[in-house]
């Protein structure tokens, strides 16, 4: 259909799509897959796509390795794990994951581990094309012993006793494509964000190709009536998806709650590697999309999980007379 607003101004294009066009068309096999959303705004919807697309000998990178992560590298779809936390968020540990790791069954998982800090700055490094990022937080941690790309440059400006000091770098990190889960965004790919910010939009500027999964696609009025909340712009964005319930088991503020049930229970389903699969075809390779897992999820579970109204107070952009 011809745009003339499109035309005339590209980053309004309309890049909505579903998530299956999506996944098939940024998520090749053998790429570098940065996940990011910290505590809520997960994306896990896509990461099941991932899964019933059967992509292969993925690099994921995740600050926060977490559920959707144990279900990835299960899924079979990841060679190595790029991450700074692995854990099941208070609630428990990661089966699959812990198995690849610790016994290299069924397959060895390559893990690359690095503080939360420490990804922070490759994500920078990467948004910003820098050749490396310096940080003080590794001196007197055993992380660089277990990761030879955390080194020591020399810097060229005297220290506070005027000789040049050692600083630790970490290597930047440039994902193939970034997937991140938001609260909404324009047809365009204007996102905005609000309660934890994360790391997402590094993680978006560092990327080659980024995909932005949100709870509702909204009219370019209702983003431009709150632009602070834009965190990530719509030229750094590649293709939208509109996906809501997408971050469960994990929660998205202002629309639903955190699955507790759903955290406490994945421990002993991934503690059984048959348990694990069966609950992996029945939930992911045997539903067609999120929308069809939502369903099996049951009014239920969403009523439980969802949040009343604590609205906040509109400002006063101002306007020229």
């Amino acid at each position: 259909m011809h745009d003339p607003v499109a035309e005339a101004d590209p980053r309004r294009a309309d890049k909505t799509t579903t998530m299956r066009e999506a996944i098939a068309t940024h998520v090749t096999d053998g790429a570098t897959v940065a996940l990011e959303g910290f505590t809520h705004l997960i994306p896990t919807a896509a990461g099941h796509e991932i899964i019933r697309q059967g992509r292969k000998d993925l690099t994921i990178a995740r600050m926060t390795a977490d559920i959707v992560t144990d279900q990835l590298i299960a899924g079979g779809c990841v060679r190595k794990l790029v991450s700074s936390f692995v854990g099941n968020s208070t609630a428990g540990s990661l089966g699959e994951l812990r198995r690849r790791i610790e016994t290299g069954q069924p397959e060895p998982l390559e893990y690359e581990e690095y503080s939360h800090y420490g990804m922070i700055c490759r994500y920078l490094a990467g948004a910003q094309r820098l050749p490396f990022y310096p940080l003080r937080s590794y001196a007197g941690s055993d992380v660089p012993a277990v990761n030879p790309d955390i080194r020591k440059v020399t810097s060229p400006y005297p220290g506070p006793d005027g000789e040049p000091e050692q600083v630790y770098v970490v290597p930047p990190l440039n994902p193939d494509v970034t997937i991140v889960h938001a609260q909404r965004a324009d047809r365009a790919g204007n996102t905005q964000v609000w309660g934890l910010t994360g790391i997402q939009a590094e993680a978006v500027y560092a990327a080659r190709t980024a995909i932005v999964v949100v709870e509702e696609v909204v009219a370019d009025e209702v983003v431009r009536s709150d632009p602070n909340r834009t965190v990530i712009p719509a030229h750094a964005v590649d293709a939208v998806v509109e996906c809501p319930g997408g971050a469960h088991p994990a929660f998205v503020q202002g629309y639903y709650d955190r699955d507790g049930e759903f955290y406490r229970a994945w421990s002993h389903i991934s503690k059984d590697p048959d348990r694990l699969q069966r609950w992996l075809d029945e939930w992911v390779r045997g539903t067609a999309d999120h929308a069809e897992y939502l369903a099996k999820l049951g009014a239920e579970t969403r009523q439980r999980l969802a949040v009343g109204e604590a609205w906040s107070e509109p400002v006063n952009y101002g306007r020229r007379l």
